[in-house]
Parts: C-alpha cells; sequence; structure tokens
C-alpha cells in the first residue's frame, strides 16, 4: 500500500518542474525587490525603514530566531498567504508577480510546498545569509 501510495505521489507531481535551487538568482531577485527595505545586507536597515511603524526584520539571523530556517513562513510572508501588517499596510507582496513555474520546495518538516521558482530562489539565497 504505501509502495501504491509513493508512485500515485510522484506521478501526480510528474508535470511540476523541479529543479535546484539557485541561491545566485535568489541574491538577484533580492536586490530588486527586497533590499529597499531589508538593506543589502538583510540587515532591516534599509532607507525607509526608519519611516516604518514596524521595522523590517533582519533576515540574516531568521534560523537562529525561529530555531531552524522557518522556510514555509518565509514562502508565505513572500506570496502573501501570510501577510505582515507594515506601516499601516500589507508588506508589498510579490506571489502575482513571481507567479508561475510551479515548483515544489521542502519545508522545515520535510513536507512539499508548491510555490515558485523565484521563490524558491530567493528561500536558497536568504539560507545562505544566515549568520
Amino acid at each position: 500500500m504505501k509502495t501504491l501510495f509513493a508512485t500515485v505521489t510522484a506521478l501526480l507531481l510528474l508535470p511540476v518542474a523541479v529543479r535546484a535551487q539557485d541561491p545566485e538568482a535568489g541574491a538577484a531577485l533580492y536586490a530588486q525587490h527586497c533590499a529597499v527595505c531589508h538593506g543589502l545586507e538583510g540587515r532591516g536597515n534599509g532607507p525607509p525603514a526608519p519611516a516604518l511603524l514596524l521595522q523590517p526584520p533582519s533576515l540574516r539571523d531568521l534560523a537562529r530566531r525561529h530555531d531552524g530556517f522557518p522556510t514555509r513562513r518565509v514562502v508565505m510572508r513572500i506570496d502573501g498567504s501570510d501577510p505582515l501588517v507594515s506601516h499601516g499596510s500589507p508588506m508589498p507582496v510579490y506571489g502575482e508577480f513571481f507567479a508561475g513555474d510551479e515548483t515544489v520546495l521542502k519545508v522545515e518538516t520535510g513536507q512539499p510546498m508548491m510555490t515558485s521558482r523565484a521563490i524558491v530562489d530567493l528561500v536558497a539565497y536568504l539560507r545562505e545569509v544566515q549568520e
């Protein structure tokens, strides 16, 4: 029964694009979309930070603050399924911008999560910059 379940699951995932994570592509996306608020080095010190009601957090210590890298939470913040209220409005949500090229990403529990290639690359970059 387990073999049958594994086979059916694998067949269902065949049409999904699975590829290696690309931290360099993630770094370019970060610089273009995230650095303005979170800072070039991801320390939460982008130029508009002082004017924001809630300061952008440092993204370099996510793993330490969450007892392991919070993959699911990071993906949900980026795609808008777990919005963060900042300066009276939600953090910019890039879910629609990064939509397409569905890719499987394993979250911290080992379970697969569907997201986009761009978000997978951003997560790879953020994992690389953890201190």
